[in-house]
């Protein structure tokens, strides 16, 4: 399925790769840590790894189970990343001796709690463009600024839904009861990425409604998230406060124990729900806004660095779609 953006303009053709010195990401923690308790805290930089991969690296180092690992999100495995995870303070001295080639442990702090799955506050992106002129340059910087200030769609990018169609097609599937998955790491794999279809779909059809604007429409019935994490459904559509950033607007995770939207908002919303999935729903920000964003464009090599700040939960390659005005698959931007 295809991702519409709302900078629906000519397009920019420039590259990128996922690769160890073209994509960089720094998670950043949603807290200071205490510097005392029961836990110590890494701060690890991994490349060429996915989480689970570093998680397993640890667990075996230290002959735990994995799940006695805490981490906060996922990282890329074609990227240079850094992250926080957590053990338990017992295996300090141990960690003092572990040595990897692709793992380096950063620093480590004490810390009252086990870091929990979605406890950072974003992530810091550094990336590398291929193929830029001086004019492409000039536009790029001139769309991320925009971007900054009218928001990005928060679409699922094409990570989320394996490197082929298929799994979309497996996860309907399974869904409907004509394919049996026992596997649970699988199972739930397969249910993210069925409600994170029909989010991407309902967020084009509002794109759709937005026309030739460049903001996206507010309508009667949304369900906003406040700065203070609080969903909230006011009598009218609040656009002073969305352009304040006070409120933004959401889309569903279909599943049960979910606010659903109401009047205007709800009959878009329904085409793209399943009332009857037993998996936990949630709402998600429809837009997101990227920050700090800096651009040094080195003309010699026709090479645009852009680094950027985004929470938790956005595609940086999703930014990189709105601003090329075009979708990048995981072939398009394999490693180099």
């Amino acid at each position: 399925m295809d991702r519409v953006y709302l900078q629906n303009g000519e397009q920019i053709d420039f590259d990128f790769y996922q690769n160890e010195k073209d994509f960089v990401v720094d998670e950043i923690p949603l807290g200071e840590f205490k510097g005392r308790g029961n836990f110590i805290i890494l701060h690890v930089k991994k490349v060429e790894l996915t989480t689970w991969d570093m998680i397993a690296v640890f667990a075996e180092f230290l002959k735990v189970p994995a799940q006695k690992i805490g981490y906060a999100g996922l990282k890329d495995k074609h990227a240079t990343t850094t992250q926080y995870i957590s053990v338990e303070l017992k295996y300090e001295k141990e960690l003092k001796k572990f040595r990897h080639p692709q793992i380096k442990i950063l620093s480590t702090q004490h810390h009252t709690e086990s870091i929990q799955m979605g406890g950072l506050a974003g992530n810091r992106f550094s990336i590398n463009l291929y193929d830029i002129n001086d004019i492409k340059a000039g536009r790029i910087e001139k769309l991320a600024r925009k971007a900054e200030k009218n928001g990005v769609l928060n679409y699922f990018g094409y990570q989320r839904f394996g490197r082929d169609g298929d799994s979309i097609n497996q996860a309907k599937e399974m869904i409907a009861g004509e394919l049996h998955v026992t596997d649970t790491k699988l199972k739930k794999f397969l249910i993210s990425i069925y409600q994170s279809t029909f989010f991407n779909e309902w967020l084009k059809e509002r794109v759709a409604l937005s026309g030739e604007s460049e903001q996206f429409k507010l309508l009667e019935g949304d369900i906003y998230l406040s700065k203070d994490g609080k969903l909230i459904t006011p009598t009218a559509p609040p656009l002073k406060d969305f352009q304040a950033r006070k409120l933004v607007p959401t889309g569903l995770l279909c599943g049960r124990g979910v606010y659903r939207s109401r009047g205007e908002a709800r009959e878009i919303e329904k085409k793209y729900d399943d009332e009857f999935l037993v998996e936990k729903g949630l709402r998600r920000e429809a837009v997101v806004f990227p920050h700090a964003i800096v651009c040094k464009y080195n003309k010699g090599f026709g090479v645009l660095n852009i680094s950027f700040t985004l929470p938790r939960g956005s595609y940086a390659t999703v930014f990189l779609e709105s601003i090329a005005n075009k979708n990048f698959t995981a072939k398009d931007v394999k490693k180099s």
